[in-house]
């Protein structure tokens, strides 16, 4: 029985990671956002992308939840003496990572098709896309009135800017990608939103042209994993931007969310279950009103048996 994650970059990965340890990869694919996707020093990047694929082949730096394990930096020491921009950390590891995409993008190669030969070579055995082929990009709007892409945002100003909403640039035009579109066809057991930013990771995977409607005439299961835990986000900046769109930190209201936006399956939405931690085991009845299955369990993932663990009790939800 096939399931699919849909998932961002760090927490997500680390979901996909333990689901990968329990299903087979005959019986999990995994699609990561690309809005997020930038060039950057001429090179094309895609950070969610690359950091599923390092966690998936035991590749990545496991105390940053990023990049590779035992990178060097002599390439960002020397663009930093040439006054180039050094605020988008490349390592030199990662460095042939960007280069070899960025090469054969060049040369017509799509991005799934480079992906699947990435991961291929890196030993990663679980079947990993890209949402969509085509760009799309992410822009953060700004309470002062101005605008900035999301890398911008979030890398370079540390995410300090305070944010008014969100647009996804080209996606109205963009096609999911034919990886994408084939496991929304062949998944039978349920489509698992890993625990990733709902705004800017979650959104542009769901909005793409076709994907909930697609979603909707299926009659799979599909359960989020709340990225909110007693308030605060475990990784990245989804409870500072949901206090700035005034929405209150929690479970609750990234349900609430999920529910206006995509609506809940009884309804003749997308939305059927909801995993929330025992932190905020006190906000469940109001979720479940909302007409969500719920389950509550341990969702912070410190460790590997942390991962598998919470990865087998979302399957266990949705069987």
């Amino acid at each position: 029985m096939p399931y699919l994650a849909l998932t961002g970059g760090v927490g997500g990965a680390k979901l996909a990671l333990g689901l990968s340890r329990l299903l087979s990869p005959d019986a999990l694919r995994i699609v990561a956002n690309t809005a997020d996707d930038f060039v950057h020093l001429g090179l094309n990047i895609s950070p969610d992308l690359d950091t599923v694929m390092y966690t998936l082949a035991d590749i990545s730096n496991k105390d940053l939840g990023w990049g590779l394990a035992e990178e060097s930096w002599q390439f960002m020491e020397a663009m930093e003496r040439l006054g180039g921009e050094t605020w988008f950390r490349l390592g030199d590891r990662d460095l042939a990572t960007h280069i070899y995409r960025s090469h054969w993008l060049a040369e017509g190669k799509q991005l799934d098709e480079i992906t699947e030969d990435l991961c291929r070579k890196l030993g990663v055995r679980h079947s990993l896309f890209p949402m969509t082929n085509d760009r799309v990009s992410t822009r953060v709007n700004l309470k002062d009135g101005g605008q900035l892409s999301f890398q911008h945002y979030f890398v370079r100003d540390r995410c300090l800017p305070e944010v008014s909403g969100f647009e996804f640039a080209e996606i109205e035009r963009a096609k999911a990608s034919r990886p994408f579109l084939e496991a929304l066809e062949e998944v039978t057991g349920a489509i698992i939103i890993c625990p990733s930013n709902p705004f800017v990771s979650v959104a542009p995977l769901l909005q793409l042209p076709g994907v909930v409607e697609r979603i909707r005439q299926s009659d799979i299961p599909v359960v989020a994993v709340s990225p909110i835990v007693g308030g605060q986000a475990i990784k990245g900046p989804a409870a500072k931007m949901m206090a700035e769109l005034g929405m209150p930190r929690t479970a609750l209201a990234v349900a609430a969310h999920y529910a206006d936006c995509y609506g809940v399956r009884h309804q003749g939405g997308l939305f059927t279950h909801f995993v929330m931690d025992q932190q905020d085991i006190a906000q469940e009845a109001a979720v479940r009103q909302l007409g969500f299955k719920t389950r509550v369990t341990q969702t912070i993932m410190q460790t590997l048996e942390d991962r598998v663990e919470l990865a087998r009790q979302v399957l266990a939800f949705v069987d």
